[in-house]
């Protein structure tokens, strides 16, 4: 009797150790990349994606690109400059960088030109093929397309919060400007409000 009795206090100590186990591993799946997944309440992904999405459609929605072209016979060039972040966050700006200037590729009517860091290894590979391509497959120095206008913008927040509530607010301001004369050809500003309820502390 009582080693049936310590046989089953070992099954069930075993089995609370299992289900203790498993409730402490990880579980990973597998969803869309597109799918809109907010666990923070902090800048992410998705808002990445639908700010970028909302600025190139507005910026391609005014007539400054059409009417380059008119005046000069040719598709307007767009570098993409800074985006400063401005928020309360650590917020990897060249995430949110890459989504606009893959947007504005995928717009008509404008031709895009590498920045920052991707420009100067296209320019150290020229210099390199200088030295050591043949002479009929060498890129030459001095060729590149210059760009007639910079894209450059702030990402700012607000957060106001009381108690176990917080209100998140983030505003992202981009202009656009030509380089041949400061001259600022279209400014936009786009927001996002997040609601975000924190659990109550557990002790």
């Amino acid at each position: 009797m009582h080693r049936q009795i310590r046989n089953t206090a070992t099954l069930v100590g075993a089995m609370v150790t299992l289900i203790a186990l498993a409730a402490c591993t990880t579980q990973v799946a597998r969803v869309d990349s597109d799918e809109e997944i907010d666990l923070s309440g902090q800048w992410n992904a998705t808002d990445s994606r639908l700010v970028s999405a909302q600025i190139i459609e507005e910026v391609m929605s005014h007539p400054w690109a059409e009417r380059y072209h008119d005046e000069h016979g040719r598709a307007p060039v767009v570098i993409i400059g800074q985006v400063r972040n401005r928020s309360h966050e650590h917020i990897n700006v060249e995430t949110f960088i890459n989504d606009v200037e893959r947007e504005l590729i995928n717009a008509a009517n404008v031709d895009i030109v590498a920045a920052g860091d991707a420009r100067e290894e296209l320019r150290a590979e020229r210099t390199d093929q200088a030295e050591h391509a043949a002479e009929e497959t060498r890129k030459a120095m001095g060729r590149e397309l210059g760009a007639d206008f910079m894209l450059q913008g702030t990402l700012n927040s607000i957060v106001d919060q009381e108690g176990r509530r917080e209100v998140v607010f983030y505003q992202v301001d981009m202009h656009l400007t030509s380089l041949a004369d400061n001259r600022r050809v279209w400014a936009g500003q786009k927001t996002i409000k997040k609601d975000v309820q924190r659990p109550r502390a557990r002790f």
